[in-house]
């Protein structure tokens, strides 16, 4: 397939300029770009899309991708989407977090290849020695006031008399045109692509592009995620994914990708991950034949962690008495909805390593056991004995043990609603072993002496 053809599989075009020419410009190597605003130190899941996409034509065509980082469009803000104005950035912010960012970015673009490289630029670079009465002059100029009142989201925030918008934030769109501008001229780039609400400050590119270069280039936008359910893709109670371990952790993006509702599985899978249509296809197939067994959440949680958090020097991760990512991986599959009996006891070692553990003597577990109420207070997971009895009857407390808990259900983290349940000693996994989770996030890997 061509780079078209598999985007539109994934069902990942909203809107393509001249989408017929483009066909043809792309049938050989081009240089393509994406920007993205640094308003943090770290990306999140939503930026996932438009940055895969610049990697999917690095990858089939041998395309050149640039990735912008908004180091001037970020001190302004981008009005795309929101109700009101942006918090103003410090220099000094800006490049601290371009510097996090561009380490995220190279997990997911390849900047070593020698035949195409990616790119990562700063736009402060060539808006920074222009003055405010040249950029009036030479890029102001050619844009009317009427063409940019009649973006959406420029309109949204005029009529709104409370909030309305600033200038600042109205002239974002002149700076992002003149990055396309630049962009062309310098690195001959020919496509721009990004999310579906940067369509009018895609096209305002384009008719600057022609206006003062006399070049056609092309724009691409990509849908904005929601969830099937309605709600905004990315955010959970908790807020933002981020593709920052010390942010969210790689438990908790696995378990993000895992809980996906079951009408967007398969979606995510296309949008997401790099899996070919034959795979997809096959884990549609069990998806749709058996839901509950989770085949095609696993793939996706497992395909979407190990893209965003395996590096190249994981091996050497255990030099910091952690493990490394891809250990943190197991741990996190460990923790949710795997059978146990899946995993070796090196995985069980690395759990310890990367989580919370707690040594007890084995003496305790002999004979009848101990009351699972008394060992969560043992284990550090409840405070006493009462709150012990409390988290077991809400349902919030899994065992995960060689036990099979119900009797014939293959031995996982399962919930235990009775809080003077024995735990014995034959429980163990690897005669050495007592997984304990309380709620979604805490557990702690029981260890005998």
């Amino acid at each position: 397939m061509s780079i078209l053809e598999e985007l539109k599989w994934r069902g990942l075009i909203t809107d393509c300029t001249d989408a017929a020419e483009l066909e043809k410009k792309i049938s050989s190597p081009i240089t393509l770009y994406c920007g993205f605003d640094p308003t943090a130190d770290s990306l999140h899941v939503g930026n996932l899309v438009p940055l895969l996409a610049l990697r999917r034509f690095q990858l089939l065509g041998g395309h050149h991708p640039i990735a912008v980082a908004g180091g001037a469009t970020g001190s302004i803000g981008d009005p795309s989407g929101k109700t009101q104005e942006r918090q103003l950035l410090t220099k000094e912010i800006l490049d601290r977090n371009i510097a996090s960012v561009k380490v995220q970015l190279a997990k997911l673009l390849d900047f070593e290849t020698k035949q195409n490289p990616a790119q990562l630029l700063d736009n402060a670079s060539w808006t920074q020695n222009i003055s405010f009465l040249d950029f009036l002059r030479d890029i102001g100029k050619h844009f009317s006031v009427n063409q940019m009142v009649a973006k959406e989201s420029v309109r949204a925030r005029m009529e709104d008399r409370e909030t309305g918008i600033s200038y600042t934030e109205f002239s974002y769109m002149l700076l992002q045109a003149f990055d396309f501008m630049v962009l062309a001229r310098d690195q001959n780039c020919e496509l721009q692509i990004g999310g579906s609400d940067q369509w009018g400050n895609i096209t305002a590119g384009i008719d600057l592009c022609r206006k003062k270069l006399g070049k056609t280039v092309f724009g691409l936008t990509l849908p904005l995620i929601t969830n099937a359910d309605g709600t905004k893709f990315g955010k959970t109670e908790a807020g933002a994914i981020w593709l920052d371990p010390k942010r969210t952790s790689v438990e908790d993006f696995y378990q993000f990708w895992i809980r996906t509702d079951d009408r967007d599985v398969i979606r995510y899978l296309k949008f997401f991950t790099f899996l070919s249509r034959d795979e997809i296809n096959s884990l549609e197939v069990q998806h749709n034949a058996k839901p509950e067994a989770r085949i095609a959440h696993k793939a996706l949680a497992r395909a979407v962690t190990d893209l965003v958090h395996t590096t190249k020097s994981d091996i050497a991760a255990e030099n910091d008495s952690s493990i490394s990512t891809q250990g943190a991986l197991v741990a996190a599959e460990i923790i949710y909805y795997k059978d146990l009996r899946d995993f070796s006891e090196t995985d069980f070692e690395n759990l310890i390593k990367h989580g919370h553990s707690k040594e007890i003597e084995r003496n305790i577990f002999k004979s009848n056991g101990i009351h699972l109420a008394q060992l969560l207070v043992l284990a550090g997971l409840s405070k006493s004995v009462g709150e012990a009895k409390k988290d077991i009857a809400g349902g919030g407390i899994r065992v995960g043990s060689m036990y099979e808990i119900p009797f014939g259900q293959p031995p996982q983290l399962r919930r235990v609603i009775n809080f003077i349940f024995p735990v014995k000693e034959d429980y163990f996994i690897f005669n050495r072993y007592l997984l304990l989770r309380k709620g979604k996030k805490n557990y702690v890997v029981v260890t005998v002496k």
